[in-house]
């Protein structure tokens, strides 16, 4: 396929423009540790025909759901991956990186966001940086689109396994978000085009030292939802200018001694956004580690969080 690149000004600049979005409390509706998820590094979710669906960076065999009953919740097999082959990849970008790639299966694929459209469910791999399409029945092929050797020319993706951590589908184009050092979006359009983006820093952010960084996308009601992890933050920004409108900081919920993870991990961050009417959820992925205040439990969270009030 022969590709045009367009690299767009507005995302350089957007880069350093301090955006002075309001940074608002996030309020709790709900929470659930889910049943059948110890050991199974939960990452990315996506409301789709009706189900809120999710993956695994551990298991490249199949997409997940999760059941939610009243204040229980489980995760559950929704379907079986089948035709799926190792992808073409870009070269690792020294050789450290390319020992650490060789101590992985080739068929480990680190999935790391999934959305969907009508018909197709995709998902993201970081390890390969491409784009699964599922079809209904659980046929995987994966799309043409690559953009690793451009997101490194312009400064992107330069840490190991700091690559392709979200995805969402808007209208016929994708957007792929890049974890950090530096974070950044990547637009790619059906045409072939990839635009690469910073996103406008927001002022009431405090990521405490921690790497600027982007774990999941979503998009819903005309705005696109950024999970910004590090900041314990849930932003919405407008397109195609990315300013924050508004952004709900929920660290104090996560830190509490109810939900938290044992301090000393660096695990048990959020991993996967879901947006939708009935408001914000966030996935967890705890890396197998325990909850805080019971060391016997290694379940992923879902939190569910309500929208700022006057605003949906």
């Amino acid at each position: 396929m022969i590709k045009s690149f367009l690299y767009v000004i507005t995302g350089v600049l957007l880069s350093v423009t301090g955006v002075g979005a309001e940074v608002i409390p996030a309020k709790k509706i709900n929470h659930y540790w889910l049943d059948g998820s110890v050991g199974e590094g939960i990452s990315g979710l996506s409301f789709c025909y009706g189900e809120l669906l999710t993956i695994s960076d551990k298991n490249s065999r199949e997409i997940f759901t999760l059941k939610r009953e009243g204040r229980h919740a489980k995760l559950a097999s929704y379907l079986q991956l089948s035709g799926l082959t190792v992808p073409q990849k870009d070269k690792p970008r020294n050789f450290w990186h390319f020992i650490l790639d060789l101590s992985r299966p080739v068929g480990a694929m680190d999935f790391e966001g999934i959305t969907c459209s009508d018909k197709y469910i995709y998902i993201v791999s970081e390890r390969y940086n491409r784009i699964l399409e599922v079809d209904r029945q659980g046929n995987a092929h994966w799309l043409d689109a690559m953009w690793t050797t451009e997101a490194r020319a312009r400064g992107y993706m330069q840490g190991f396994n700091l690559a392709s951590e979200g995805l969402v589908k808007i209208g016929d184009d994708f957007w792929v978000a890049m974890e950090s050092e530096p974070r950044g979006l990547v637009k790619l359009s059906p045409n072939g085009d990839v635009q690469l983006f910073t996103p406008p820093p927001v002022a009431g952010l405090n990521f405490r030292g921690e790497p600027e960084d982007l774990g999941a996308l979503d998009y819903y009601d005309g705005g696109l939802f950024t999970l910004e992890r590090n900041a314990y933050a849930v932003c919405r920004r407008v397109l195609p200018s990315l300013k924050a409108e508004w952004c709900l900081d929920y660290r104090e919920i996560e830190k509490s001694s109810e939900l938290q993870y044992e301090a000393h991990r660096t695990g048990g961050k959020g991993d996967g956004l879901a947006v939708g009417k009935e408001g914000i959820f966030i996935v967890f992925d705890n890396d197998n580690i325990s909850r805080s205040a019971n060391p016997q439990d290694r379940r992923a969270l879902l939190l569910h969080l309500a929208f700022p009030e006057g605003v949906q």
